[in-house]
């Protein structure tokens, strides 16, 4: 009797430990079209991510450092981004070769063929080609393991260039010994202080056959910021180099300890196996049940996807790098990095919380200690660097979602304290945002999507306030969070900009410019996800909301304005591929629409996910692409994170079975009632008492002539019928005079220079004031520009160049004119003959940018028109490399000269260098004032 009970055990033990959820992971799906994924090697949330690398030029469809388009590898490096629209990563690069080393990329390089090219989850093989080697890689969460083998007998090379990808600041390689180095790498890419050290341990000796270095050589120790290696072994036909790789953020002594805790096993096949049995203890976390093996395997490609990262960035011992570049210990939690938090705080980290509270307690405490270190919790972190990439401090999203969903395991105060420390910075816009509840053109880029980003993460603040009972933060904070209204146009039901107190005109809902962040006004209108009822109101009701809803999917699926790549998966204006949109087709269930929730939900589900390398309709975005599929097959989504429930919709599957952390499973099929899906994983959660809060009382509108000849009409308009407006002037004369704010009642008129100012107020509310500022002209000049500028740089029209109105070093605002490609001429007619000593034009230099200065400016003067004598030729100093974003302004005294018109010519750079990313492309010229005395 004992021996059956021991092998039904033994079977029950076995049928659980053998669920191969693995199996269906397609690493591929997201390396073609958009997708930007990679196909090598990884554990779950691993700091190695063991892969080739077929681009090395960091265009956008290489940011992984892979293309499966492509047919040339360049080695095989330790660490790549998933999804990601910028490019970084690929250090500690290996390639093996044969015969005489070559250490440049044309030298070492292969072709390959798909067809020879395998990838599982924890393992990647393929053949190179140049030398026919076989090449298998499967890894640990901190050692990459290598395995070469020969298929023919000869001088066998392993290269190691240090300059793979991102720009060398400094390099070492210590030769410790005939089978060990050690590796110091310190790189710029998109992290501009990326630290990382290795260990290489070889399967035999090898010696260096060839280097090529711009530092020193001195007790074995190799450096510079230049610096290749190959190091050689003679093999037999069919014979095996093994290589494994140690990582650390830390120092030599990290990767040493890394080694000796997960590299110690000399056989490859046990590491693949232990890989696949991490990746199915966290792929069994979700059961789905197809027919469709397709549908499974994209299933389980999306999960293995949002486990692909954020990355343990800590070495086993819990040592880790701060944001400080100092070093830490980590002793009761898992310190990590990239975080991609505009995108995954919409779908990944939701999904986090549900299935591995664990490890959301984990990336909680990171963002503790990153304010600690580095002042403030994560915007967009890679490698303890603040990359300051996207927009909004949505790090609180993922803090209030873990406190409202009842995660314990970090400190609740300290989590609040940095989150409020992000809320009350004077950086990207705040300043203005706290000041006048929005944020317009005048004071900052993408303005209309910060201030809605803003709005939200404030009311996530106010969530956590409510929780931990601080009544005045609760009221402070809630009260931002309808900063949203400001930018509300009621007259379109839009999100529209706001520049100098008015809505800027013209106004085109599908044109993509600096207003937005990667987007347009239709992708953003729905952006009140703290305040869907409100939403809903102002639009006039459910029925009207419903049929803005409908507007966006039947919309044109063109987009105007600027080309912006990450804008696809278009429905109309919907666009799946890009973040902004993915929890628009939820709203339906608001205005009691399910079924077109369905509808659309299950189109885009069918439609643009697939089993293929083109699988994914946009960049992946380290797992919210993957994040928003899993979540609305089960049948739910977070419309809004920081409230403990879900939006449902049906099942895609026939049954989901969900094992949570508790050890209880949920059965989720088509037939589970939504009331149950709406909470589901956190039934027993407490939610705090609502407290009463005010409501925000809207700006005024200011309508008039930005500049004016003679006089201008000034109309302040309210967005709520309700409001009386009060208002105040100041002109030039008003210098020495103590002025108040007055009750507005009707237009007035303004003859000088004037700064108006105005603000509402309701129920003893006041709204935030308000400021414009209308010019009266400094001259009555005109001007022709030869040249066509581009619209979406006109600065208003041809008078912005002589209006007395300079632009800034943030171009983004839109006060400069940009022209591409072409020479621009520039033609002022003073209407009559002056006396001219002195004349100047402004330029702006952004190279990332693709804005270059003028190679030249030229000073013409003519009496009539049309014969133009040259005053004066001006070179540019400024080198096209330097990236910091400056303005010139190119100014000359000329001898004294009588003329009616003045050209002025800035010849532009050409075509970009091959040392730009946007290599090939034409440069632009950006011009502001041009003034004459």
């Amino acid at each position: 009797m004992k021996k059956i009970i021991f092998v039904l055990l033994g079977l029950i033990a076995h049928n659980s430990f053998s669920q191969n959820y693995s199996q269906y992971v397609n690493p591929f799906i997201g390396t073609g079209g958009h997708g930007h994924t990679f196909p090598g090697a990884i554990v779950p949330f691993g700091m190695v991510q063991l892969s080739p690398d077929t681009r090395i030029d960091g265009s956008w469809d290489g940011c992984s450092g892979y293309h499966y388009s492509d047919s040339v590898i360049y080695g095989f490096s330790h660490t790549h981004l998933n999804g990601t629209g910028v490019s970084d990563y690929g250090d500690i690069m290996l390639m093996p070769t044969m015969g005489k080393p070559g250490l440049t990329p044309k030298e070492y390089s292969s072709k390959f063929s798909h067809k020879n090219e395998k990838a599982t989850a924890g393992f990647y093989s393929v053949k190179l080609d140049k030398h026919n080697i076989d090449v298998r890689l499967t890894t640990t969460a901190r050692v990459g393991y290598h395995e070469y083998k020969f298929n023919k007998a000869g001088n066998a090379n392993i290269v190691l260039d240090l300059n793979h990808r991102d720009k060398l600041l400094e390099g070492e390689v210590k030769i410790i010994d005939n089978k060990t180095i050690e590796v110091f790498r310190r790189s710029e890419a998109w992290a501009t202080n990326q630290y990382i050290y290795a260990r290489i341990e070889f399967s035999k000796p090898m010696k260096i056959s060839g280097k090529t270095f711009n530092g020193k050589n001195e007790n074995n120790t190799f450096s510079g910021t230049k610096l290749a290696l190959a190091f050689t072994s003679a093999v037999k036909k069919g014979e095996k180099i093994s290589v494994k790789v140690a990582i650390s953020p830390t120092g030599y002594e990290g990767a040493a300890k890394n080694m000796l805790a997960e590299g110690k096993s000399n056989n490859f096949s046990e590491i693949q196996n232990q890989a696949v049995a991490d990746w199915n203890k966290e792929l069994s976390k979700i059961e789905v049940k197809s027919d469709d093996k397709d549908k499974l395997t994209v299933f389980y490609t999306a999960m293995y996807h949002v486990f692909t990262q954020p990355n343990i960035n800590m070495d086993v011992d819990g040592k880790y790098r701060g944001r400080d570049n100092k070093f830490y210990t980590a002793n009761d939690f898992g310190y990590y990095s990239v975080f991609s938090l505009w995108d995954t705080f919409r779908g990944a980290h939701p999904l986090m919380t549900l299935i591995d509270r664990k490890r959301t307690a984990d990336f909680v405490n990171t963002f503790i200690k990153q304010r600690e270190q580095g002042g403030r919790i994560p915007v967009w972190e890679l490698a303890s660097n603040e990359t300051e990439c996207m927009i909004g401090y949505h790090g609180v999203s993922v803090i209030a979602d873990a406190m409202a969903k009842g995660i314990t395991g970090f400190d609740y105060e300290k989590a609040f304290e940095a989150s409020k420390n992000s809320a009350m910075q004077d950086i990207f816009g705040l300043n203005a945002y706290k000041q006048k509840n929005y944020i317009s053109i005048d004071d900052e880029h993408e303005s209309v999507s910060k201030t809605l980003e803003y709005a939200y993460d404030d009311w996530c603040i106010a969530q956590m306030a409510k929780i931990l009972g601080k009544k005045d933060d609760y009221e402070y904070f809630m009260k931002r969070s309808q900063n949203w209204k400001n930018l509300y146009n009621p007259n379109n039901g839009f999100m529209q900009a706001r520049k100098n107190g008015n809505w800027y005109e013209p106004f085109d809902p599908n044109e993509v410019n600096n207003n937005y962040t990667e987007g347009n006004s239709w992708h953003y209108s729905y952006s009140v996800q703290q305040d869907i009822p409100g939403l809903i109101q102002a639009h006039g009701g459910k029925e009207k909301f419903e049929q803005f809803i409908d507007a966006i999917f039947a919309a044109s699926d063109k987009t105007t304005g600027r080309e912006q790549v990450d804008i696809t998966g278009l429905m109309g204006q919907y666009a799946q591929g890009n973040e902004p949109s993915h929890h628009i087709a939820y709203l339906y269930n608001f205005v009691d629409k399910p079924q077109k929730t369905e509808e659309k939900i299950k189109y885009i589900l069918d439609n643009f996910y697939k089993n293929a390398p083109d699988g994914l309709i946009g960049n992946e975005d380290c797992g919210q692409m993957s994040a928003w599929y899993i979540l609305s097959t089960m049948g739910i989504y977070s419309v809004t994170p920081g409230k403990p429930e879900w939006e449902t919709v049906t099942p895609y599957f026939d049954e989901v079975k969900l094992h949570l952390e508790d050890g209880t499973t949920r059965v989720i099929t088509k037939n589970t009632p939504k009331t149950e899906l709406k909470t589901l994983g956190f039934e027993n959660v407490k939610i705090a008492k609502d407290l009463k809060y005010p409501e925000q009382t809207v700006s005024p509108v200011i309508s008039a002539d930005r500049i004016f000849d003679f006089t201008t009409q000034v109309k302040i308009t309210p967005l709520n019928e309700k409001d009386k407006v009060y208002y105040m002037t100041l002109d030039e004369s008003d210098k020495n005079v103590r002025k108040t704010f007055k009750v507005y009642k009707e237009p007035f008129t303004i003859s000088k220079t004037t700064i108006v100012s105005t603000y509402a107020e309701r129920n003893g509310e006041k709204s935030g004031i308000t400021t414009a500022n209308f010019n009266r002209r400094p001259n009555h000049w005109d001007v022709e520009i030869n040249a066509t500028v581009n619209p979406q740089y006109t600065a208003g029209g041809k008078l912005a160049i002589i209006d007395g109105i300079n632009g800034d070093a943030n171009w983004r605002k839109g006060e400069w004119q940009g022209y591409q490609g072409q020479t621009v001429e520039a033609i002022i007619d003073f209407k009559s003959p002056q006396q001219i000593n002195e004349i100047s034009s402004t330029y702006l230099q952004d190279s990332r940018a693709w804005i270059l200065m003028p190679k030249k400016v030229e000073y013409y003067a003519s009496m009539d028109g049309k014969t133009f004598i040259l005053l004066k030729t001006l070179e540019n100093d400024i080198d096209p490399k330097d990236t910091n974003v400056q303005i010139k302004d190119f100014r000359t005294t000329v001898l004294p000269t009588e003329a009616r018109y003045i050209k002025v010519k800035a010849y532009h750079f050409g075509k970009l260098p091959e040392w730009h990313q946007g290599a090939g492309g034409e440069a632009y010229v950006f011009v502001d004032e041009i003034s004459v005395k």
